[in-house]
């Protein structure tokens, strides 16, 4: 191997990871570079240029780069780069989400992360969460330049979410003034206001959109489905796989039929039909009193019982289990917020659990509870922890081998995920007793891997096949077992985000395949060391990983 080429590539790789980091700070703070944490994201159409032609001059040296010369870490690091570059494109150019979709343009993640995440002390965070908001003003007014119409379903959620961002930067932005010295509060006297009129300008204008919209009738807006051409091709490189959008619809029917046949099976070996025995399940419901108690005693006993079923390494990594903020509850029971790949302070992986919303009826809460009963809660923690997200972004954290950050910047979302589901599995297959009786662990995780499934063709159907609403529900409801309010959650989320809901069942398949095809070409390994080889290399797409770690 050449030395210049590894050098060369080196050299490119930083390049183009500062010039992202510099346009895209939100996400640099959420990876752990904190070198633009007082700067929110380039928004006008000047700056969007810019960053094109730049983009264009990065994949020209990528592509005269002489890759012979590469090592097989660097081969898989310069893939990531490409497919990151040629998303980015797509993105500009061809899906274009900035000119329709008003999400894009919420800072509230932005400064919900310095907020959140100790990892400098409150002067310093706050000083750049000032930063931030002193630059609001403008990058809203780019946005609203750039937004032409609008989706319906995008512009009601903009309108909630906006809505949430100003109740933090009133509210628990002083929950950290509280700790830091007075002349924080100063300087946030100084810039909050402005950001906060500029938070319900931009809120009103959306609301206005709405309106119009609306009145315009059933077809007013814009459609929130891509197509049918557009999605391929995002779903192409969003999951970075071998198959392509008809071959991953396919097999997840083909799927969708195998799945219920097992849990129709194991229902009748606990005395009724997979409704009767799911529903016997959803009985044994948390409240809001007793889930985060319930989460941290499913999460302890599952560290017990995969070191002491031994088929996967655990480390001793700080955690620590946490209330969900109010603005992130009502999707799901828990996730995973591990500390960015590139953070350099030593910071937990925060487990987050919620109660439900403040404003929900208790009808909703209850309907709530019976999809995410206690069964299913085991289920979802082995999912977002053991031996899930925490385990697997632990093992993650610890690859160094390719000598540039762009693995750890642009891990795969559809590895991570597939991991997560195939983790599901392997505690069930292990006989994990959850709450005592492992054929309930394995029912959820069967009723979950229906979730995945349904999830890849839901996406499919929504953005290239004109599903409807009636079609995707009764999809979930009665293939899914899925409780309404679930279900309905599912439809808007298909309609606000393409390609991210297929990551799970994408990323299943594949991570299953591969590990499959690991223990066929070395069958004299213990399913310990398949795994941490599997774990070894980062969170690259498994189509990438199969050339690290099979042989070729």
């Amino acid at each position: 191997m050449s030395g210049e080429a590894g050098r060369e590539f080196t050299e490119l790789a930083t390049a183009y990871l500062d010039d992202w980091a510099r346009r895209h700070p939100d996400d640099a703070t959420e990876l752990g570079d904190h070198r633009f944490d007082a700067r929110l994201p380039a928004a006008s159409a000047e700056e969007l240029a810019d960053e094109r032609a730049t983009i264009d001059r990065l994949r020209a040296r990528l592509d005269a780069l002489d890759a012979s010369g590469l090592s097989p870490e660097q081969h898989v690091d310069a893939a990531i780069m490409a497919d990151n570059i040629a998303l980015r494109l797509f993105e500009l150019d061809d899906l274009r989400s900035h000119t329709w979709d008003p999400l894009l343009a919420n800072p509230g993640r932005a400064i919900y992360l310095l907020l959140a995440r100790h990892f400098a002390p409150a002067r310093d965070r706050l000083a750049s969460v000032a930063g931030r908001l002193r630059e609001l003003p403008g990058m809203l007014v780019s946005a609203r330049a750039q937004l032409g119409p609008m989706p319906v379903v995008h512009l009601e959620t903009a309108i909630g979410q906006f809505e949430g961002t100003i109740k933090l930067i009133s509210s628990q932005v002083d929950a950290v003034l509280a700790v830091a010295p007075a002349a924080s509060t100063a300087e946030m006297d100084r810039v909050r206001p402005a950001a906060l009129d500029a938070l319900a300008e931009h809120r009103d204008w959306l609301a206005a959109r709405l309106a119009e919209a609306n009145a315009a009738g059933p077809d007013g807006g814009r459609s929130p489905r891509i197509g049918a051409d557009l999605f391929a091709r995002k779903l192409s490189l969003t999951l970075n796989a071998a198959a392509d959008s008809d071959a991953i619809l396919a097999r997840a029917r083909a799927d969708l039929d195998r799945i219920t046949a097992e849990i129709t099976e194991l229902a009748a070996g606990l005395g009724g039909t997979p409704r009767d025995v799911l529903d016997r399940l959803a009985l044994d419901a948390p409240d809001d009193a007793t889930i985060l108690g319930f989460c941290r005693d499913a999460l302890a006993a599952q560290i017990g019982f995969v070191r002491d079923t031994g088929f996967v390494t655990v480390y001793d990594d700080p955690f620590e289990i946490i209330e969900m903020p109010e603005i992130d509850r009502g999707v799901a029971v828990a996730y995973c917020d591990s500390p960015g790949p590139l953070e350099p302070a030593p910071l937990p992986t925060l487990l987050a659990v919620s109660p439900t919303p403040a404003d929900w009826t208790a009808e909703r809460v209850a309907s709530f509870y019976r999809e995410y009963n206690q069964h299913m809660v085991q289920d979802l923690m082995v999912h977002e922890a053991m031996p899930g997200h925490y385990l697997q972004l632990g093992h993650a954290s610890r690859f160094t081998g390719s000598g540039t950050d762009i693995r750890a910047a642009f891990r795969s979302g559809s590895f991570v995920e597939g991991w997560a589901v195939y983790a599901e599995e392997l505690m069930a297959r292990h006989g994990y007793p959850g709450t005592g009786d492992p054929r309930t662990v394995r029912m959820q995780q069967l009723k979950m891997q229906l979730r995945t499934t349904i999830n890849a063709i839901l996406d499919a159907g929504v953005h290239a096949h004109r599903m409807t609403e009636a079609e995707a529900m009764a999809l979930m409801m009665e293939r899914g077992y899925q409780e309404e309010g679930e279900a309905a959650g599912k439809w808007r989320r298909a309609r606000l985000r393409s390609a991210q809901l297929s990551t799970y069942y994408v990323g299943y398949t594949e991570v299953s395949d591969l590990a499959r095809d690991l223990r066929a070409a070395h069958p004299g390994r213990t399913e310990r060391e398949l795994h941490d080889a599997m774990l070894a290399h980062g969170s690259p797409p498994a189509r990438l990983l199969r050339t690290l770690v099979l042989p070729q």
